[in-house]
């Protein structure tokens, strides 16, 4: 049992290392937006292909609100939601395994 265990770790593990680096990317695709960046800038198309569908649903959803684009916040909420719930779950199983 100890090896599921393990296991669970390691996976709720990874899932909290990946929320924490796309939150970061999400982050990014925000500041950047701040500024007149180059389309054509590697840097900046990738930015926009990794977030934009997750943004893209939450825009559609909301729209914009006092033209400000609050989908960056709400996708950041949402994988802190994601942390804290999901990932902190499957720690607390898999420590339950031990």
């Amino acid at each position: 049992m100890f090896l599921a265990g393990n296991v669970l770790q390691g996976l709720a593990t990874v899932a909290d290392y990946v929320l924490w680096l796309y939150m970061w990317v999400i982050i990014a695709r925000a500041l950047i937006s701040w500024v007149n960046p180059d389309p054509w800038n590697p840097i900046v198309q990738f930015l926009e292909r990794a977030t934009e569908p997750v943004l893209s649903p939450i825009r559609r959803r909301l729209g914009w609100r006092l033209g400000v684009d609050v989908s960056p916040i709400i996708a950041i909420l949402v994988i802190i939601f994601l942390q804290v719930a999901v990932v902190q779950s499957l720690k607390d199983v898999a420590s339950r395994m031990y």
